[in-house]
């Protein structure tokens, strides 16, 4: 493949390469690319939004060049700043470890492992004497740290940035010291960041790295970036009735995005589809088409293609789902109890949201007062608004899956 060709699949779907002819001179070079991402490990999971940048990684994989893919476990003990309006709580080594093992398990859901490298951050940030920390610090001033919009904002707020904050991008330009980093790939919010390691590989007489950003995506409320915090994302472990499920209730302003930054469909498939959608054709067809790439990305075609088989079932035919998690009522209990216990409602304060809504429902009678009580052994199908379902029934207790939201 030509360079041409490599730059115009590296750079499709990317919101800003600073610069792009370094990564043409960098992809005439005659070595693989060492190509960093790194991610904190501050929740279990991770999503789809973050599958943007990891299917970007893989691209480079293909080309033949090397990718590390940086767990934080040091860095994840400060907590990224970056669009924070106040300081992130810090994580406990016991939290670092155990979300860094999911982080390794899921990564390679996408990517080659077997082109992969793993590294973690403490192994050269934990060994920093206070001699080198003040060394790195002198190398950028409190006026360019306030550059930053978070930081920006807050000090006119009035509100407390700590100084270990400041020592976020620092750290996480040192990661690229230490790597020799060609190319870091992260979202827009991370741009700050990047131009720091870009500074630091400089102050060491280094070739700075090629910072390649990209979109964030919006997550299930069409309004804000996809974060499990927010309740609004698709986790890349989601079963696949759940996660074709959660793509059909996105916003249909989304499903444009969405092919663009998070699947391999054809650009001119995308135009065709936009283009039937402003000719007024239904936006669920082109949903459909989104939910079976993205669903089958993670759990195959013929996955995929039943979760949308099924799909249809539920909301087209009105039918239950033939595959439904089962609970057992063990005594009586508060339906917003009962509803927390399925594992598919996060708190009590929904649970209430929902019942006072109309959206719970036992055998199609709606139950719509949060005092109600599910007897002991109570039969039937429990639905949660439109797309959860559990079936109450005799035999061995478990927790139920998770099933799309879209209420």
């Amino acid at each position: 493949m030509s360079v041409d060709d490599q730059l115009a699949r590296l750079l499709r779907g990317t919101e800003e390469v600073i610069e792009v002819e370094e990564l043409r001179k960098k992809l005439l070079g005659q070595r693989p690319l060492i190509v960093k991402l790194g991610a904190d490990p501050s929740a279990p999971d991770l999503h789809l939004g973050h599958a943007v940048v990891l299917r970007k990684l893989r691209q480079f994989q293909d080309l033949g060049h090397e990718v590390v893919f940086l767990i934080g476990d040091f860095t994840g003990r400060v907590g990224d700043p970056t669009g924070r309006d106040k300081t992130r709580p810090q994580l406990t080594e016991e939290d670092v470890r155990k979300n860094a093992a999911t982080y390794e398990r899921q990564v390679f859901r996408i990517l080659d492992a077997s082109r992969t490298r793993i590294a973690f951050n403490s192994h050269w940030l934990a060994s920093l004497t206070f001699q080198d920390v003040i060394r790195l610090a002198a190398s950028e001033t409190v006026a360019r740290m306030l550059e930053r919009d978070d930081f920006k904002a807050r000090f006119k707020a009035e509100r407390p940035i700590h100084l270990h904050e400041f020592f976020y991008p620092l750290m996480q330009g040192r990661d690229s010291v230490a790597l020799r980093a060609d190319v870091e790939l992260g979202g827009v919010d991370q741009k700050f960041n990047l131009m720091m390691a870009r500074d630091l590989m400089r102050q060491e007489g280094l070739e700075p790295e090629v910072a390649m950003l990209m979109p964030l995506l919006v997550g299930l409320d069409g309004e804000r970036k996809m974060s499990k915090s927010l309740g609004n994302h698709i986790a890349l472990d989601d079963p696949p009735e759940a996660m074709f499920g959660k793509i059909m209730s996105i916003p249909d302003h989304l499903i444009s995005p969405y092919m663009k930054i998070a699947t391999s469909i054809p650009e001119a498939e995308i135009r065709r589809w936009e283009e039937s959608m402003a000719a007024g054709a239904n936006p669920r067809d082109a949903k459909e088409a989104l939910g079976v790439a993205v669903t089958a990305d993670f759990w195959g075609e013929e996955a995929a293609h039943k979760a949308a088989d099924g799909f249809r079932r539920v909301f087209k035919e009105k039918a239950a789902p033939e595959d439904m998690p089962r609970l057992t009522v063990a005594e009586d209990e508060k339906i917003t109890d009962l509803l927390v216990r399925t594992g598919l409602v996060p708190s009590t304060s929904e649970a209430r949201r929902l019942v006072a809504q109309g959206a719970v429902s036992l055998e199609g009678r709606a139950l719509k007062d949060i005092r109600e009580i599910v007897p002991k052994g109570a039969e039937g199908v429990l639905r949660i608004g439109r797309r959860r379902f559990v079936r109450l029934a005799g035999g061995p207790e478990g927790r139920a899956a998770p099933e799309p939201d879209g209420l």
